[in-house]
């Protein structure tokens, strides 16, 4: 088998391709068909015509928060704070973009009034991650007073139209800082008329971290430490792609988030837990059939699995398709419909 380093993942992309905002409707995107040898271009609502009756679309309900936060430290000096998890005993862990970091137990003065005493960092004494008390309750002040935190190559400030469309129709469970950008091309005609045909949906939950936008930064691929997200793989999802094996239909992952909750389900026998999973080109499938992905960042681990489930020459060939005829890259981009390139081994994750 072929050795890959993070090089193998890297391509050119005209700047211009990076998408600033979503498509007017959500699935008026563009939809690369990549099931054939050759692409297909299609849009995204003919998504109901790739799939069978049968099928079980899984999808990431995740809710994306708004967690960017500004405010001041006492000497004045300004700092941004990125919350990456709530955390159980209600404290926060998040990303600090400051001049100077300050002392544990430095007050922080919130834009909003609230403020944020830092308890140091997370989730061990030198850990990436601060620690943080907020005088009041996470969730309603990142929804007071917080911005839906943008990826990166994302140029403007978040507005209205971010709010309401960097987040997916069928999100309810809040917890991540980045969409599940798969999920964002759904509408609820598409739902209807993919419901119509006799594609079953089920859901799970994985909070998206901002790692996602992370380069690989070591050249080999096997020193790269994985960020860890959250997961939960419900029972009514589990006994739905049972169902769904029972009668013959595909598993059809919407979205890298949900082949990384499924596969370390799979992986670990645990339906709830923190995943560090790393998929890359040898990694054995065992739940999903197809995947919906947007189009991802050079290096970036999310190539590395989209190349491990369809094949490492087959994916940068779309991607040179793509590139060629315009397609929009990134969370606000268009996207693929792929299909594994060898059969998932089943019966591993059977009797989860």
């Amino acid at each position: 088998m072929r050795h890959f380093t993070t090089s193998d993942f890297d391509f050119a992309l005209p700047p211009e391709l990076i998408a600033q905002h979503p498509a007017a409707e959500r699935s008026a995107s563009r939809l690369l068909d990549g099931s054939g040898p050759e692409p297909v271009d299609r849009v995204f609502r003919d998504l109901p015509g790739l799939l069978r009756p049968g099928d079980l679309l899984v999808f990431n309900d995740t809710q994306v928060v708004k967690a960017r936060l500004f405010g001041e430290k006492p000497t004045g000096g300004k700092l941004e704070l990125l919350v990456e998890r709530v955390l159980e005993d209600g404290t926060v862990a998040a990303h600090m973009k400051v001049s100077k970091k300050p002392p544990a137990g430095t007050v922080l003065r919130m834009d909003g009034g609230f403020e944020a005493e830092l308890l140091g960092r997370w989730p061990e004494a030198h850990g990436p991650l601060f620690h943080l008390l907020f005088s009041g309750d996470a969730y309603a002040l990142m929804a007071a007073y917080g911005h839906v935190p943008l990826p990166p190559y994302i140029a403007h400030e978040d507005s209205a139209e971010d709010e309401s469309r960097y987040q997916t129709v069928f999100a309810r469970n809040p917890g991540a800082v980045a969409a599940p950008t798969a999920a964002l091309h759904f509408d609820q005609t598409l739902l209807d008329a993919l419901a119509a045909r006799g594609v079953q949906r089920a859901a799970v939950t994985l909070h998206v971290g901002a790692g996602t936008f992370q380069p690989v930064k070591t050249e080999s691929i096997a020193e790269h430490v994985m960020h860890r997200e959250r997961y939960h793989v419900p029972q009514a999802t589990q006994e739905a792609i049972a169902a769904c094996r029972a009668r013959g239909g595909r598993v059809v992952a919407v979205g890298t988030t949900s082949v990384r909750t499924l596969e370390s389900w799979a992986q670990s026998g645990e339906a709830s837990g923190d995943t560090g999973i790393f998929i890359t080109p040898g990694f054995g499938f065992r739940v999903v059939d197809a995947l919906i992905t947007n189009f991802h960042l050079p290096r970036s681990t999310l190539m590395m699995l989209v190349s491990a489930f369809a094949g490492y020459e087959h994916v940068m060939a779309l991607y040179r398709h793509a590139i060629a005829q315009r397609y929009r890259f990134f969370s606000y981009g268009d996207a693929m419909w792929l299909e594994s390139a060898a059969a998932p081994v089943h019966q591993a994750a059977a009797g989860r």
